[in-house]
């Protein structure tokens, strides 16, 4: 593995009395996707929205590039080079999705419209080529509102790209979406990482994705890092297996999906979650 791009230690937040997150570290490298998993309360959002500055952290280091992302807000971060990505898709309805983009675009550029200036004519070009990367320069004159939900994903993703990231946060990224959608969505993501060389984390409820495209596994339960390391490693692992049994959530085997792009069958019948 190369030299981490993302560096995070001890990193904690409390409410009150309780510690939502407590003393979570680990290294991201670039060209790799790693997923952060863990049931419901066990420290995700929290430590999300801490590495994307929507949220103070209490205590802790995030190095990204060398540089501190402690105390910078959402909007510098994004212009040091990181991305995001939310469950429910952020996007304009009543705009084009290329002017989607390119409001991303203006956003990256320190440009404001103003009376004589139209968004349309900003960077169309630079908006189209990144409709192209994520499949969706055909429908670049139509307005967000009519999309399919998998499509609004997918202009949410070339909107993350606007600013050319090195680091991708995409928080729950296949949330709502079918099975082939969500196959679909995460070997782009994949193609991307390969040809960009970026990093990805990414928080996901659905162990089909998470064994199926996560280089790495970390997981959280109750605010700490009970596990870190390969899907089949996490798969295998007693306190991993204790603690989503609990959930009547299973770790059954899940491949790729098929050159037909639908997902490959579960071995035994199990049903990932």
């Amino acid at each position: 593995m190369s030299a981490a791009l993302l560096q995070v230690r001890e990193l904690g937040k409390s409410f009150g009395g309780v510690k939502a997150v407590d003393g979570v570290s680990f290294d991201l490298a670039a060209g790799e996707m790693l997923a952060l998993i863990g049931p419901n309360g066990a420290g995700k959002t929290s430590t999300f929205n801490m590495l994307n500055g929507q949220l103070p952290a209490g205590r802790g280091s995030i190095m990204f590039n060398g540089a501190s992302l402690l105390g910078k807000t959402p909007r510098a971060i994004w212009r040091l080079g990181v991305g995001r990505t939310f469950q429910i898709a952020e996007t304009f309805a009543s705009l084009t999705v290329v002017e989607n983009v390119q409001m991303a675009l203006l956003s990256h550029g320190h440009q404001l419209m103003s009376m004589w200036r139209r968004a349309p004519s900003y960077q169309r070009g630079d908006a189209l080529s990144l409709l192209e990367q994520v499949g969706m320069a055909a429908q670049a004159d139509r307005a967000c509102s009519e999309l399919a939900y998998g499509d609004v994903k997918r202009v949410e993703l070339a909107m993350a790209m606007a600013n050319n990231p090195q680091l991708l946060l995409m928080d729950e990224p296949t949330a709502g979406m079918a099975p082939a959608e969500r196959h679909a969505l995460m070997a782009l993501t994949r193609r991307l990482v390969k040809d960009r060389g970026m990093a990805v984390l990414f928080t996901e409820h659905s162990m089909d994705v998470v064994f199926a495209y996560a280089d790495r596994v970390i997981v959280l339960a109750r605010g700490r890092l009970i596990a870190e390391g390969t899907p089949q490693e996490i798969r295998n692992h007693p306190t991993v297996q204790e603690v989503y049994l609990g959930t009547g959530k299973t770790f059954e085997k899940r491949t790729r999906p098929d050159a037909a792009g639908q997902p490959a069958p579960t071995p035994g019948g199990g049903k990932p979650v």
